[in-house]
């Protein structure tokens, strides 16, 4: 199970290292995309269906699951980490999550989360101030299917 938090730092050229706790359990080849709230998600090269979670099986008529797909598969790239753990993320999703130099890789079960630091700390302020409030509407949605 991915669960988490690490923080990296991104050179000049784009590179950074994937941390070895987080790679044990995804191994070498990767894909990351963009993501939601500007965070880009990392899964498995074996994972990558569970990208497409919700909009599998939906026609394609259906506005909705082709624009998810162009937004989760049209932004995404292959990765694959060099004997160090190391790989370089592309120019694209380092100006989607408005990356500047230092980062945090949040695992979260299945999938990871790369964050901006600075990002992340307003983000993770504001989630700590509404938890309870978001849990509770996550509960009450529950109840209603």
């Amino acid at each position: 199970m991915l669960l988490g938090q690490f923080e990296g730092k991104i050179d000049e050229k784009g590179r950074t290292a994937f941390p070895k706790k987080l790679r044990e359990v995804l191994g070498d080849k990767l894909i990351i995309t963009f993501g939601y709230e500007n965070s880009l998600t990392v899964v498995s090269e074996v994972g990558w269906r569970g990208l497409l979670e919700g909009t599998e099986g939906k026609p394609f008529i259906q506005k909705e699951a082709r624009e998810t797909q162009r937004f989760l598969l049209g932004g995404a790239s292959f990765v694959e980490l060099d004997s160090k753990g190391r790989f370089i993320l592309p120019f694209y999703l380092r100006q989607f999550a408005k990356i500047a130099q230092e980062i945090i890789f949040i695992g979260l079960s299945r999938y990871i989360e790369i964050w901006d630091k600075e990002h992340w700390v307003k983000y993770r302020e504001n989630l700590e101030k509404n938890i309870d409030t978001i849990a509770k509407r996550l509960i009450e949605g529950e109840q209603k299917t």
